[in-house]
């Protein structure tokens, strides 16, 4: 098995994620939404990935920003659709987590 691979299988409430060194998440006006911004490009996020993302700050947790976006939506149950997302992330190489 590679590191890649068991590294997404370990993502639990407890991991800290970050947006990956070599990538930067901003607000593009012109765009509507979140890009994630890298040397050869630039990927258009939609609502819920950048919503995700922005909280990616290498502090909170996976429970923590599964909590977060349930009060900030007024949702419950999305810590499934958060996990999956984070790595899809990870997989892109868009976020790592310790």
């Amino acid at each position: 098995m590679n590191a890649s691979v068991s590294t997404v299988a370990e993502l639990g409430d407890a991991s800290v994620p970050a947006v990956a060194a070599g990538f930067r998440l901003q607000w593009e006006q012109a765009q509507g939404n979140h890009v994630l911004l890298y040397p050869e490009g630039m990927v258009k996020l939609n609502r819920s990935a950048g919503e995700i993302l922005s909280r990616c700050d290498g502090v909170a947790t996976v429970a923590q920003l599964v909590s977060q976006l349930e009060a900030a939506f007024g949702a419950q149950g999305l810590r499934a659709d958060v996990i999956a997302f984070l790595q899809m992330a990870r997989q892109q190489g868009w976020v790592r987590w310790s």
